[in-house]
């Protein structure tokens, strides 16, 4: 019995030290924008009312349990059925505590739903095990990272191409469910430049822990600059340069079947790799993107991502042919 309690208490103390994190890029409670920051402001008190409801909880069990345990001899508990007062009292009390909790809840959901006023309109699709983004106006097809304005909503449009997904932004907004024939929204927006990490929340297969997204907040001035680059066509790849070997190499193995190029391929499966190279990742944002990731990744995608349906036909690419697709990709600007 004593074994078993400094286990369970051993046990407690490493969850307890595991939850703490002295830099967490996914820390809801660290908003980034106003629409976490609303999030965060319903959550402090309801967590306060949460935390008082406990404790008294708790404690009157444990008085209960220590003052009126049963002992030899002892006469059978005085009853309280009937007490009117009593009954009234606990029945009254939690329905004030959830009218309590109710009110700001049902308010900041209402408020939130809102469409904003000039918002940057995307629609995100998920794929296993990827995020496909396609800016509506601007006429911008993108993947994996999220590309937006400070200072200037975006407002989602959810779609999946497959399974239950689910949407995650942690500093910059809650969780939004991303389920096929349905279409949810959710908006928000960054407060500074910089890179906010997220995930994919909802059980989606053999990668869903390596579905992850990123959205990448820009100053007005360059956020422009990004569109404009993205709307231009692909870069062409210097005659007898390596990176025209690799377009061959692009198209002997398939590739533009399920990847699409501007001007070479139109594909209807994969991240469109336009302007690949001006992605900070790729594989759905779990590998940083430079060349010795992309060896990595094109010597073995199922490997290095179970699930994933990149599949490259007939036998495995040689060191060569990687070599000469590295030089093409990275020409993709």
């Amino acid at each position: 019995m004593r074994r078993n309690r400094r286990l369970a208490a051993f046990s407690s103390l490493f969850l307890f030290l595991a939850a703490c994190a002295e830099d967490a890029p996914q820390d809801t409670l660290e908003p980034k924008g106003p629409v976490a920051r609303q999030i965060d402001n319903l959550i402090d008190p309801v967590f306060m009312v949460a935390g008082v409801v406990l404790v008294l909880v708790l404690g009157l069990v444990l008085t209960a349990i220590v003052k009126f345990r049963a002992k030899p001899d002892s006469p059978e508990p005085e009853q309280i059925h009937g007490n009117t007062r009593l009954e009234v009292g606990w029945t009254l009390a939690p329905a004030l505590i959830l009218l309590a909790v109710a009110v700001p809840t049902i308010a900041t959901i209402f408020d939130l739903a809102k469409k904003p006023a000039n918002a940057v309109n995307v629609t995100v699709i998920g794929h296993q095990f990827w995020w496909e983004y396609r800016y509506d106006d601007l006429g911008v097809v993108t993947a994996n990272e999220l590309r937006m304005p400070v200072g200037r909503p975006v407002q989602l449009t959810l779609l999946s191409d497959d399974v239950i997904h689910s949407y995650w932004i942690a500093p910059l907004a809650g969780k939004q469910d991303v389920v096929p024939g349905r279409q949810n929204t959710m908006s928000f927006s960054a407060d500074a430049p910089g890179e906010y990490l997220g995930q994919c929340t909802e059980f989606c297969g053999d990668s869903h822990a390596n579905m992850r997204a990123k959205a990448i907040a820009m100053l007005p001035a360059d956020f422009d600059a990004w569109v404009a680059g993205q709307r231009a066509g692909a870069v062409a790849a210097a005659a007898g340069s390596s990176a025209e070997e690799g377009i061959a190499v692009f198209n002997q193995k398939g590739c533009g079947s399920c990847h699409t190029v501007a001007g070479l391929s139109e594909g209807i499966i994969g991240p469109n790799l336009t302007h690949f190279a001006t992605r900070t990742t790729f594989a759905g944002s779990i590998f940083d993107n430079n060349d010795v990731n992309l060896r990595r990744w094109l010597r073995d995608p199922q490997g290095e991502k179970p699930g994933n349906k990149m599949i490259i036909p007939g036998a495995p690419l040689t060191p060569d042919e990687i070599t000469k697709l590295i030089a093409y990709l990275n020409t993709l600007r």
